[in-house]
């Protein structure tokens, strides 16, 4: 059995263990997303980030869409890998359809957590933890494998990164 997927069924096997816990799961790995979005635009609207504001939620916003909606998309146009509860028996608390690598989430919200780390490293370990919570819970609910999520987050960071970087190449040539 590959390591990925015994390190999924590591995770996974923490599911159906009982109610309460299995909706912490379901919490973290579906709701919870919605949260980190309402929490980063709260924290936009805040004194957090000063002058930068705009800077911020351009980099992450233009980091998001590049991180998730292109690349990812891409990556699953050219190999759609079945998610885990299609191809082994697992322990399922969340439905989705699409395909599993990379994870989307993982894209998503690692892309955020680096784009406020440029500008504040307190709140983007905050974004970081809150992105390791999240997508923890979506392998352990069933839907993800653990590479799906490293793939995705390297996604995710490799995308801020380079918007960061390339918005402050701009700025100099202006």
């Amino acid at each position: 059995m590959p390591i990925d997927v015994k390190i999924f069924y590591f995770f996974n096997n923490l599911a159906d263990r009982g109610l309460i816990l299995d909706q912490l799961f379901i919490f973290f790995g579906y709701y919870f997303p919605y949260f980190l979005t309402v929490a980063f635009l709260l924290l936009l609207f805040s004194k957090q980030f000063k002058g930068n504001k705009t800077k911020v939620f351009f980099t992450a916003l233009i980091s998001v869409i590049l991180s998730r909606f292109v690349i990812t998309e891409i990556i699953r146009f050219l190999y759609c890998r079945p998610r885990p509860f299609m191809a082994y028996a697992v322990n399922r608390l969340v439905e989705d359809t699409n395909c599993s690598f990379p994870s989307g989430h993982a894209a998503f919200f690692f892309a955020l957590a680096m784009a406020i780390y440029f500008y504040d490293k307190k709140w983007g370990a905050w974004f970081f933890a809150a992105a390791i919570l999240m997508t923890l819970a979506r392998v352990t609910a069933g839907i993800h494998y653990p590479t799906d999520i490293l793939a995705g987050a390297i996604i995710g960071i490799l995308s801020a990164y380079f918007i960061f970087y390339f918005s402050k190449k701009w700025k100099n040539l202006e």
